[in-house]
């Protein structure tokens, strides 16, 4: 190999380069990693700003990724389905139930004026519909307890809702004395006696609900509380991970620098390589130092090329980075080959 001219600057060009690109990279990559921390530190941050959970200091959990999170979501999903299912099974039976309360009022001797709507045009009740703001009556309460095309009932104070409106319609219409009258406000106690013994099942259902879903929705917070306590505590092993890698990467910059600059200080007692900064005239350097400068970039080149095997694109960049160092290198003249005494 022939000594290094000094005043060859497509050498230094390549390996400051070099150094450079590699270290940008790293940087870079640690930009993006730090960016991608800092939406999920917001991300945290913001659900325990929302929720006021103490857990935010105290957060201990296992490690959670977003895999957890759908299968969570999932059964959070698959129990909110099965206690739907249950609940409705317990109204379709309370319904049953109030069925046979409504038959039996149906049935009544006195109910005939209320199983179909009022016929108001052949009745001549022209002022009916002023009077009355919803009409109701048996028949239309009927098909909708059995219809099937989604517009039935969906509990039973709604089927009991609309059978009170019947009685109160033909009460509100009528004189207190008429007939329909009174046949609608006895009719209407009997229905409210009925309606009573079967009140305490409806109330223990509807409570029930409720509590089902306070609980669902106690679960589901606890879940989420338990699921951002795990994603603070990974965040926070990350940020250790990336700060252990920026003193790595900070002591590995410095250590070149220290050993290319002892090289220099070699043949060069004068320079001082401690320094916090040195004006480096590399124009100055002479060939042994210069020839000492090019091994330690090929070598440290050579680490950086090994460390880089894990994908093919880096491989052969760190190859074609040597190619090129070794190209820069000038031939010299023949009277120049003469041993370096430095070696």
């Amino acid at each position: 190999m022939e000594p290094v001219s000094s005043s060859n600057p497509d050498l230094r060009k390549v390996a400051v380069a070099a150094e450079v690109e590699g270290f940008g990279r790293s940087v870079d990559e640690i930009s993006a990693k730090v960016d991608t921390l800092e939406k999920r530190v917001n991300e945290v941050e913001r659900f325990y700003l929302t929720t006021g959970s103490p857990q935010l200091t105290n957060s201990k959990g296992s490690s959670i990724v977003k895999d957890k999170q759908l299968n969570l979501l999932k059964k959070q999903q698959q129990d909110a389905s099965r206690r739907e299912v249950t609940a409705t099974k317990r109204m379709q039976e309370l319904m049953r139930q109030f069925a046979s309360i409504f038959r039996q009022i149906t049935q009544h001797e006195w109910a005939w004026p209320f199983k179909e709507p009022v016929d108001v045009e052949s009745l001549g009740l022209h002022d009916y519909y002023q009077v009355i703001e919803k009409p109701m009556d048996f028949g239309t309460i009927k098909n909708k307890m059995e219809a099937k095309d989604g517009t039935a009932y969906k509990n039973v104070r709604e089927i009991y809702a609309d059978v009170r409106l019947v009685f109160k319609n033909a009460m509100k219409y009528n004189d207190d004395k008429d007939d329909v009258h009174v046949m609608a406000k006895t009719l209407l106690e009997k229905f409210e006696e009925k309606w009573l013994k079967l009140l305490p099942k409806v109330v223990e259902e509807e409570t029930r609900r409720v509590d089902e879903e306070a609980e669902a929705r106690l679960h589901t917070q606890l879940a989420q509380e338990a699921a951002y306590a795990s994603m603070a505590k990974d965040l926070s092993t990350e940020l250790v991970e990336i700060d252990l890698y920026l003193k790595d990467l900070r002591e590995m910059v410095v250590q070149k620098c220290s050993k290319a600059l002892a090289i220099v200080a070699q043949n060069n007692p004068s320079f001082q390589a401690s320094a916090q900064e040195v004006d480096l005239d590399i124009d100055a350097q002479s060939e042994c130092t210069l020839w000492r400068l090019k091994v330690f970039v090929k070598e440290a080149l050579k680490v950086q090329g090994k460390s880089s095997e894990g994908t093919a694109g880096n491989k052969v960049t760190a190859s074609k980075r040597n190619r090129e160092i070794s190209d820069a290198v000038p031939k010299t003249n023949a009277k120049r080959t003469k041993k370096l005494s430095c070696l």
